[in-house]
């Protein structure tokens, strides 16, 4: 009776020890080992992103992901010394350009993921200013954009003023913020009577009215890309880039406002 109560409990010690085998060896396989995804993004991204790291967690359960969020040029400079990033998805070419140039993304490329929409916005309530003209009259005391040396959405904004010969006039009564959630913030408590953000920001706030579409033809086209941190997590940061391209994620940039980009040409 004990030998057969040995050898039962051998025997499944024996299969339990193969299952663990079995499941470690599927998981690694699988490129599933536990990792902590880090993914620097541009702050317009920040409620598409909740919900796409939600998405990518669900497929990939062990996959932790950490999303740092703020302007393009911060997060590119951080990137630049040695912030621990695996992704980086910018809200300007201008910002991808220097870290692929310097050698830092994984096979000296990146990809387009996304476009947006560059507008100007009152609060939501104010009716007054329904031009770009009106920003030069006593209707608009505060024009707010995001600084132009950090921020993309300053830049196509400074880009769009140059175009219809009224920068000089209306950066005269500008304040500069550190990103386009925070120009944003500004307006909707009044303490500027406009600014320009995103259209995706305009979606996303209740605060908001849009006065004016900036015409896409007055500055460089807004575009998103993306890319992988040759020192971080490759392998992992290629399946959240797959799932980027997909049509739920496209799905979710919609919902949002963004334009998606097919990666079909990319291979994605």
């Amino acid at each position: 009776m004990n030998t057969g109560v040995r050898r039962s409990g051998f025997y499944l010690f024996i299969f339990l020890l193969l299952l663990a085998m079995f499941v470690i060896t599927r998981l690694t396989i699988k490129g599933e080992q536990p990792v902590t995804l880090t993914i620097s993004a541009a702050q317009s991204l920040k409620d598409v992103m909740d919900e796409v790291a939600a998405l990518y967690k669900e497929k990939h359960p062990n996959h932790n992901v950490v999303v740092n969020l703020g302007g393009s040029g911060s997060l590119q400079r951080q990137i630049e010394q040695g912030a621990p990033v695996d992704l980086f998805i910018s809200a300007s070419l201008d910002n991808m350009e220097p870290l692929k140039d310097k050698g830092l993304l994984y096979e000296d490329s990146y990809w387009n993921l996304l476009e947006n929409r560059l507008v100007l916005v009152t609060p939501k309530d104010s009716l007054e200013i329904q031009s770009f003209e009106d920003l030069i009259t006593d209707k608009a005391q505060t024009v707010a954009m995001g600084e132009p040396r950090s921020v993309p959405a300053g830049k196509y904004a400074l880009e769009a003023l140059a175009f219809l010969d009224l920068d000089d006039e209306v950066t005269a009564k500008t304040v500069y913020a550190k990103d386009v959630r925070e120009v944003a913030a500004w307006v909707e408590s009044g303490n500027a009577q406009a600014g320009f953000a995103y259209m995706t920001d305009a979606i996303a706030s209740e605060g908001l009215r849009v006065a004016v579409e900036v015409d896409p033809n007055s500055h460089t086209p807004i575009v998103y890309p993306v890319g992988i941190i040759k020192e971080g997590h490759v392998k992992e940061a290629l399946l959240l880039v797959e799932l980027l391209y997909s049509e739920e994620a496209a799905s979710l940039f919609e919902k949002y406002g963004f334009t998606p980009i097919s990666g079909e040409h990319y291979g994605f």
